[in-house]
């Protein structure tokens, strides 16, 4: 599911594309912050004529899993993405806590830890991506939604 959403995130930022935040992310905060980085980058890209460059394919691999079974269970999952691009490509972390929710799994926090990356600039950079209730933490989506609206 998260290398599906990967992919997806990468042909929306850089070729435009659709992408159904709807069938990874549960939590409507979350949604919106990503939605909101989406159309930061792919606007970005757009305005330094970045986005004729596309992305072909998404290669991920798992660089660290690991299950905390305690009172709110999560999968911790950090997945190096290479992004291949029409000429060239890149590589970026990035972390996820996926949790099940009304019988899915679905994506609880998502955080691209590359050097100034969306997320590092935003939300801070060297974040400890623990916690599968911070989009529900009001006093710290204040903070983030200050930055991004």
């Amino acid at each position: 599911m998260c290398a599906k959403a990967l992919a997806d995130y990468y042909k929306a930022i850089w070729n435009g594309s659709e992408i159904d935040l709807d069938a990874y992310i549960e939590n409507k905060n979350l949604n919106h912050y990503m939605k909101k980085k989406i159309a930061a980058q792919y606007d970005l890209f757009l305005k330094n004529n970045l986005v004729d460059n596309l992305v072909t394919d998404v290669d991920i691999g798992v660089s660290k899993a690991e299950y905390d079974g305690g009172d709110k269970s999560y999968v911790y999952l950090k997945l190096d993405a290479r992004v291949q691009k029409d000429v060239g490509s890149y590589a970026e972390p990035t972390e996820f806590l996926v949790h099940r929710s009304n019988g899915k799994a679905v994506i609880a926090d998502w955080y691209a830890s590359g050097k100034d990356s969306y997320d590092s600039i935003v939300r801070g950079d060297g974040q400890t991506i623990d916690n599968p209730d911070i989009w529900n933490d009001s006093e710290w989506i204040e903070k983030v939604a200050l930055i991004t609206d």
